[in-house]
């Protein structure tokens, strides 16, 4: 389905089920060795606490998301926001985490991506090098897994023919083919070559509401940033009713770029090489009462 779907979108697309590389190795460097063993997602918050107006006071953690979706010790990984309460100010979160279980304390590999105060770049730095949390704020796009290896699909795909972006079409592809039926898959892919999209949210919340996706985008700080980017992705067909995310996608690098994926912007050269799997399960934690579609992109 996804092969087939793929080379409508990319000039090249191969798509197989192959053993997972071994994660904790280059250029991945995560604290898990796979995404394998009951895998799950979590869609934990949402855009209507941050916009239009922020409620700082929506804090959440890692660890207690993992006891929440029944897997304690959870190797988490996906995309969300920085607690502000934790920075003092706003910023990028793209969490990698062995969550804590009865035997072991949680190994933060996350990463975050804010607004450089020195000359308004990309400021990517590891989380654990200043914090020794597992928090974070607002919203949050999380798959989750025991972290072990296993099967795995995977999805090469070179020379962006389409106007998708790699997600979207793999998600699209899923909703076309599968219905009423949500299908939902997370995992990790590389943009090996090229330039990406990519924005950050600035340090300080919008003072003044944000009503449209134009407001949106003019407060996000967007940027163009070179490969090799370590995306983590979560993505659901389509909305059963929870009011979900349907796709959400954070990167880091190991050259100081990295925040929230939008689209690569340069398709002849692109090649993307992803691991990812089907979830068996879906949790909504923390749904908002009052929604809207503003800032969904």
């Amino acid at each position: 389905v996804l092969q087939k779907g793929l080379k409508e979108n990319f000039a090249d697309a191969e798509v197989c089920v192959v053993d997972c590389p071994d994660l904790t190795q280059e250029p991945f460097n995560f604290p898990a060795k796979g995404i394998c063993g009951k895998p799950r997602i979590a869609d934990v918050g949402g855009v209507p606490y941050l916009i239009p107006v922020v409620q700082r006071e929506k804090v959440y953690d890692l660890n207690t998301v993992a006891k929440d979706i029944e897997l304690p010790g959870a190797f988490i990984l996906g995309a969300g926001a920085a607690s502000s309460k934790v920075l003092g100010v706003n910023a990028e979160l793209i969490p990698i985490v062995q969550t804590k279980s009865e035997k072991k304390p949680a190994v933060n590999g996350s990463y975050i991506a804010q607004i450089n105060p020195a000359d308004k770049g990309c400021l990517l730095e590891k989380y654990s090098s200043k914090y020794t949390d597992c928090e974070f704020g607002l919203l949050a796009n999380l798959y989750a897994s025991e972290g072990q290896p296993g099967k795995v699909i995977e999805v090469k795909a070179n020379g962006r023919t389409g106007e998708l972006n790699f997600v979207s079409c793999l998600r699209q592809i899923l909703e076309k083919h599968y219905g009423e039926k949500p299908v939902g898959m997370g995992g990790t892919f590389v943009i090996q070559k090229g330039k990406a999209k990519i924005h950050i949210m600035p340090p300080e919340f919008s003072a003044c509401p944000l009503n449209t996706d134009e407001d949106v985008n003019n407060w996000l700080k967007f940027f163009e940033m070179k490969a090799p980017l370590i995306c983590q992705t979560v993505m659901v067909s389509r909305d059963p009713g929870f009011d979900l995310r349907v796709e959400h996608t954070h990167c880091f690098s190991h050259h100081g770029e990295g925040g929230h994926y939008h689209q690569d912007t340069s398709p002849d050269s692109v090649q993307y090489l992803g691991y990812l799997l089907p979830a068996e399960l879906l949790f909504r934690i923390d749904r908002p009462q009052e929604t809207h579609l503003v800032g969904r992109d």
